[in-house]
This record gives C-alpha cells, structure tokens and sequence, in this order.
C-alpha cells in the first residue's frame, strides 16, 4: 500500500480507545474519513477535494477555525470512562490502567491537532503529482487542478481564544496543553477539571431544560440563560435570605431543604431561583428545568444525576395540579423518597401562585357526608393527600404582592440601577399610574415600568 505523510495522523484516530467516542464527532469524523480516502490506491481528484470540503465546512463552524482548540474542547467535554470516574462522588482514586490509556489517546490526540493546511494539502499533492508518485501514468495533473488544490482552505494551527471568550478555568486549562510539550503530562490538570466541574454536557453548560421527542425524554442545553442576579431584585431580602442559606448549606455538603415559593403572582419567584443559579453557578451548582408535565420522569433525570460532582436544582415553576391529574404523585414520592429517591446532590426548588398545589372542590368536602353510591368512601382521606403536598417540601417561602409604600421603594431601586434621572415625585405619581392602568402592584410591574420609563426618557 502506497503511505503517505498523512498516516501516521490516521493511525492516531483509529488507535483511539477511551476517547474512542470522539471518532462519532462531526470534524474529527470528516477528518478521519478524508484521511482514510487518502490511502486508496484509485483515488480520484474530485473525491479527494469533496472529503476536504466536508471536512472544512464542520470545521468552519467551530470558534477560532482552529482544529486543536477544537479537538481540546472534545478532550475537556467528553464523556468517557476516565472522565466519569475522575468527576465521581464516590471514585477518589483512578485505576492507574485507565490513566495510561487516558494518557496515550491524549498522545495520539495532540499528533492530530498537529495537523496544519498546508501539511494535509502536500499530502493530497503527493497522490497525483507525477514527480513523487511510485510510478508515472499519462502525463502530470493538469495546471487547472494543481491551482486548485493548491488553493484549498486552510485553518488556524493553535490558536489560544482570548480569556474573554471563556470562563478562566477553561481558558487556563486550554493553555497549559498548548503549553505543554506532551499533552499526556496534562492528565492531572485534566483530571481535577473533571473533579471539580464534573464532564459531558455538565461541565459545558450551567442551566437545562428536560423535553420529550418521540417519547424519549433528554436534557437540552439553554444557550442564554436569563441573567438576572440577586443585585437586581430589589426587597423581599428576608425571604430571599431563607432560600440562598438553604442552597449554601446543599452546596457546602450539609443537609438542606427541597423549597417551595409561592405567593401572588409578579412578585419574583422565579427569578429568585434563576438568579441563585447566576450566583453559585461557579460552585457547581446547576440547574434543570422540568415541565410539570414530564414530572412523571424525575426517576430517570435522577438516574442522570446519581454520583456527578456538581449540585443540582430540579426547578419545577409555576406548580398546581389539577384535580385529575396523577402527576403530583410522582413528585410527591420524590420529595418523600421512594425505592428510587433522590440523591444527596439534588434538591427540588418550585414556584406556585398557590399555596394549595392541588385543586381542591366544594363537592369534595360534601362527599364527606355523601349518601351518594359514587362517592369515594374515604373522601377525607383524599381531601388530605391533596392538602398536605405542600408539606411535603422542608422550606415553605412566601411572597406577598407589596403594599403602595413597598412597591414604590422597589421603583426606586431598579431605577436607580439603572441611573435614570427623574424627580422622585414624579417617579411616584407615574409608578402608581402604571399600576392602576396595567398588572396591579408587584415586582413584575415596578420592572416593567422602569423599562417604559427609561426608553420613554431615551426617546424624550
């Protein structure tokens, strides 16, 4: 078989073992089937320039169009069994077997992200220019395709993004394998990154939401997740206190509360629980979203979660259940703990405008007294069930819609942050005008003013 200078990167990727899975990604899989295409003994010109735009066009949609920072983020974000078990809970030391096989996939690894443009295109040229090839057939390559291939795209070699493009533990990570003469020396930096921002899509992203499709239920990423900080929401400090001890005491390992929030509608519930997950986000603590829907698959989102190293909140907003409907007894029996409860890392935080999460009805208490053959026998029994789910979480927290003087004092704090300049009077007068016309006191309604207010000041 006809070599070429390209092998020995081939050789690297199907030497692969416990990053193996990285072989299922987009650009390396493109690379790795250029590289393949490259060792045929009837290739063709137009084959050739296909593979390498296949493989640049994945390529391309990688930040920095560098291939060694992408193949750094594959090696920081996979999930693998030297990962796992390096971010595990419960696996303080690595079989030293795994770590020399971690070690030499990193060596292979680093030779591919070698790879330059211009090296792959003298490999491709090698293939058909007569003047190296083992024997000459017909005449050398027409001028038209040596321009062409001489004019294939090429990529940065390794490029360093700038810290203001990433968290600085990922930057600094990155920059000690560039750094370092042997990627495979980087296996305990490698190793406590995993132990302390866990793997896979965890140590990638800090908020999800769980969907279905096609009855499978999976975690999706939230690109942007809403912004808001605790230095945003103004007042309801005491009751925002009692939920930001509980969640230090989960984070510190100490025993804490799943909680429930609720209270009259605007008044910053859920944004108390997304602006938790801005603040401690950088001490592992991550977040999920589950509709009320799917809550029926809390034992398999658990499952997920079982033995990672970061902390998570399952977030359930805007909670009530109607008086049909079962699904508040999949949650119950997680907040209570069954044959599958959860897990030391995971709490349960929700929001309801209801303190009564269950649907109660007139007709229920009359059952109490029924004559009536269709009537449930034990009706008080049931009656309790729906009243005690709230119970059922450790840390009730309410929220009341504010009174006039408290709603003005939130007015004032979020324009001051945003330094509008306007009599306080007149900020008065045109706050309590808001109210009357539109959504009543609350928290939602002082931000929502503000907003018209300082557009109303730019335009004005």
């Amino acid at each position: 078989m006809r070599q070429t200078t390209i092998s020995p990167e081939l050789l690297a990727l199907d030497s692969l073992a416990v990053y193996r899975g990285l072989l299922e990604d987009p650009v390396l899989r493109r690379l790795r089937e250029l590289l393949a295409a490259l060792e045929k003994e009837n290739l063709q010109v137009r084959e050739i320039v296909n593979f390498y735009h296949d493989f640049y066009y994945e390529l391309a949609k990688c930040p920095q169009l560098s291939l060694s920072n992408h193949i750094l983020d594959q090696i920081i974000f996979a999930e693998n069994s030297f990962s796992f078990k390096a971010q595990a809970i419960n696996t303080p030391v690595l079989e030293s077997t795994l770590e020399r096989a971690a070690a030499r996939d990193l060596r292979n690894l680093q030779s591919v992200a070698k790879l330059d443009g211009s090296a792959l295109k003298a490999g491709i040229s090698a293939r058909f220019h007569p003047g190296v090839q083992e024997r000459k057939e017909g005449p050398g390559l027409d001028p038209t395709l040596e321009l062409l291939l001489q004019e294939l795209p090429e990529w940065e070699v390794s490029p360093l993004p700038s810290a203001e493009d990433e968290p600085e533990h990922l930057h600094n990570l990155k920059e000690t394998f560039l750094k370092a003469r042997h990627w495979d020396d980087c296996l305990p930096e490698l190793r406590q990154f995993h132990r302390q921002y866990g793997c896979g899509l965890f140590a990638r992203s800090i908020a999800f939401i769980w969907e279905r499709y096609e009855g499978q239920g999976f975690l999706k990423s939230v690109a942007r997740p809403d912004p808001i900080t605790l230095n945003e929401l103004v007042d309801y400090q005491d009751e925002r206190s009692k939920i930001l001890e509980n969640t230090l005491q989960f984070l510190k390992g100490y025993p804490a509360n799943n909680v429930l929030l609720y209270g009259d509608r605007g008044t910053g519930k859920s944004s108390t629980v997304k602006a938790i997950l801005n603040a401690y986000h950088s001490r592992g603590l991550r977040m999920i979203e589950v509709p009320k829907a799917f809550l029926a698959d809390f034992p398999q989102i658990i499952r997920l979660l079982t033995n990672r190293a970061q902390k998570f909140i399952l977030f359930v907003d805007d909670l009530v259940f109607g008086d049909n409907e079962e699904n508040y007894t999949s949650l119950k029996a997680v907040l209570e703990g069954g044959l599958e409860s959860k897990t030391s890392n995971i709490l349960i935080y929700a929001t309801s405008n209801r303190r009564h999460l269950v649907k109660e009805y007139f007709s229920e208490r009359a059952g109490l007294h029924s004559g009536n053959r269709d009537e449930e026998v034990h009706a008080g029994d049931s009656m309790q069930e729906k009243l005690s789910l709230a119970d059922r979480f450790g840390i009730n927290v309410v929220f009341s819609s504010p009174d006039q003087k408290q709603y003005l004092k939130i007015v004032e704090g979020i324009a001051s942050q945003r330094q509008l300049s306007i009599e306080q009077s007149v900020l008065h007068k045109e706050a309590l005008q808001w109210a009357l016309w539109y959504n009543g006191r609350s928290a939602r309604t002082a931000r929502q003013f503000v907003d018209w207010l300082e557009g109303h000041l730019a335009l004005n």
